[in-house]
């Protein structure tokens, strides 16, 4: 057994070594500084360490105090440059010199032809169908929907407990409205095995891609597997229900991606394309907002001016509606304190702490070469913690995003830039504005843990998962 597995891992590291050999013949004097590290691994299990020890900005900022601002290392199986700052993210997010392609790891669970992993044409077809459902005018008519969602997730998880861990039923708040909205999926064994699929898949997002028994990254590709299969067969139902006229084009995202016509057949999305996307919206919704609902409700426990400011807009919105009114566009667009604390938690403690690109040719970067086919790293905090953009860039300040024009562009970076902006950026604005209504209008609580510290995996995670005791307001 020892031996069979020793033998796959020589063979999968083989391929490695022959690229390593032949980057060492390359004119190494224009390399950015760094050494590459072992084949395969290179420094990725110290940034995964860094990452769950919550010192990922401080593992980058002494890297750039011993190499410089560019520099090279070998993360997840790929020779990578690390690049950082205004310039380095406008290059991230414009240069048509660099794919978007994932790590292998994101690449092999989340398929080949997601959103994250198109350029060019491709990026852009693919681009403006999932715009095309995820647009504010489309959107409006989902937040009644969503509003539902909540309420019944407080009925269900806090109505009636003095105790929970936020971060689960968060992610369980989010994964139910995903299933409602974007595909359809009624409550039952199929979205709990969906469920339960979908966490073991997440947890190898990030990892060195050798896929070995036993492994967590394995384990990943079978749970995605199952996913897809599970996908596929979602498909064939709405693709049939549409058919027969028994479902609408924007009755939810796999039926829209099944009714875009264009002028050519080359501008509808294969079968491949909607799995792959469908399973990127379906990461991005169900992790991305989780997180920031929960480190809303962190905050709000710990800084008593922001949470007194924050209640006082929400109620003031709660007391012109009558009982059973639902949550509507113009409300959210009052929740304008609200959704400048989501920004300034998002600038401090991004969930997503950084991204990948793909050389597509030779290119020079800050006076250095990056060779074809390596990855560009970039990480947000790196302009988000930079004083010179943001003074004092670690105290907590809303008032920051009362004029966001006024922020230099590529600086603030939690939903991307440029043409790679975020397309859920408003789905989540709603989510996010939707459940810090009625969280703070219904409920008070306290946190109960031992600290309030926090790791990456890759997504901040609060300690414990963020334990409250919560208490029900009284509904005049």
């Amino acid at each position: 057994m020892e031996l069979t597995l020793f033998i796959t891992l020589l063979l999968c590291l083989f391929p490695i070594f022959l690229l390593f050999i032949k980057i060492k013949r390359k004119s190494s004097n224009r390399l950015p500084p760094g050494p590459l590290g072992i084949p395969m691994i290179g420094q990725s299990f110290g940034l995964l360490r860094a990452m769950r020890a919550n010192t990922a900005e401080k593992w980058i900022e002494d890297r750039v105090k011993k190499y410089g601002p560019v520099s090279k290392l070998t993360l997840f199986g790929t020779p990578t440059v690390i690049i950082h700052g205004q310039a380095a993210n406008k290059f991230a997010f414009t240069s048509d010199t660099l794919s978007n392609q994932q790590p292998q790891s994101i690449q092999t669970l989340l398929g080949e032809r997601n959103l994250l992993a198109l350029s060019g044409k491709d990026h852009k077809r693919v681009r403006d169908a999932i715009v095309a459902f995820l647009k504010p005018e489309v959107l409006k008519q989902y937040i009644r929907m969503m509003d539902g969602e909540m309420t019944k997730h407080l009925e269900m998880y806090w109505e009636g407990k003095q105790n929970l861990t936020v971060l689960p039923v968060m992610k369980t708040l989010t994964f139910n409205i995903i299933c409602s909205l974007l595909f359809g999926l009624e409550p039952g064994a199929r979205r709990e095995k969906f469920l339960e699929s979908f966490q073991y898949m997440i947890e190898g997002m990030w990892s060195v891609p050798v896929n070995l028994p036993f492994t967590r990254y394995n384990r990943s590709i079978r749970a995605s597997s199952t996913i897809r299969s599970m996908v596929r067969d979602i498909i064939g139902e709405r693709r049939l229900a549409l058919g027969k006229g028994h479902a609408s084009p924007d009755q939810d995202l796999i039926t829209s991606l099944l009714s875009i016509h264009g002028e050519a057949k080359e501008e509808m999305l294969s079968e491949n394309e909607i799995v792959d996307n469908v399973m990127l919206v379906m990461t991005a919704g169900y992790d991305t907002s989780s997180v920031l609902i929960t480190f809303m409700v962190r905050l709000m426990a710990t800084d008593p001016i922001v949470y007194a400011a924050v209640l006082r807009e929400q109620e003031e919105i709660a007391k012109s509606k009558n009982p059973g009114d639902f949550i509507t566009w113009e409300d959210l667009n009052k929740m304008k304190y609200t959704w400048r604390v989501a920004l300034e938690i998002l600038r401090i403690s991004p969930p997503v702490f950084g991204g990948f690109r793909k050389t597509l040719k030779d290119i020079e970067f800050g006076g250095y070469l990056i060779p074809k086919g390596w990855q560009v790293f970039w990480a947000a905090n790196m302009t988000h913690m930079n004083e010179s953009i943001f003074p004092d860039p670690s105290k907590f300040d809303p008032k920051r995003f009362e004029n966001q024009s006024a922020i230099p562009p590529y600086c603030f970076v939690a939903f991307g830039g440029g043409q790679r902006i975020c397309p859920g950026y408003e789905f989540a604005k709603i989510e996010i504005l939707v459940a810090m209504h009625y969280l703070v209008t219904r409920f008070t609580w306290k946190l109960c843990g031992k600290d309030n510290k926090f790791s990456r995996d890759p997504m901040p995670v609060p300690t414990e998962g963020l334990p409250i005791q919560i208490k029900a307001k009284k509904i005049l």
